[in-house]
């Protein structure tokens, strides 16, 4: 039964969490976040976006950013997936 176990389970679930390690990067990408951010005031600077707007912005993509990096934190150790 251990086997088995070995055998047909382990692979799937290693498949499982190297797949969800990729999602995570993928959702929380930092370098993408902090683009996001220069663009915004990029965008606020020459006019396009409004300081309301821009703010709003700003605060939502700095708390992701936060968040961002505190899942990388707790992710250290694990899978690391190399593109």
């Amino acid at each position: 039964m251990f086997l088995v176990d070995d055998l047909l389970v382990n692979p799937f679930l290693s498949l499982l969490d190297i797949l969800h390690t990729m999602a995570l990067d993928e959702m929380n990408d930092m370098e993408e976040i902090r683009d996001e951010i220069k663009e915004n005031q990029l965008l606020y600077e020459i006019g396009e976006r409004s300081e309301t707007d821009y703010q709003q912005r700003k605060q939502q993509l700095e708390a992701r950013l936060e968040t961002a990096e505190r899942i990388q934190a707790q992710m250290q150790g694990r899978i690391e997936v190399k593109r």
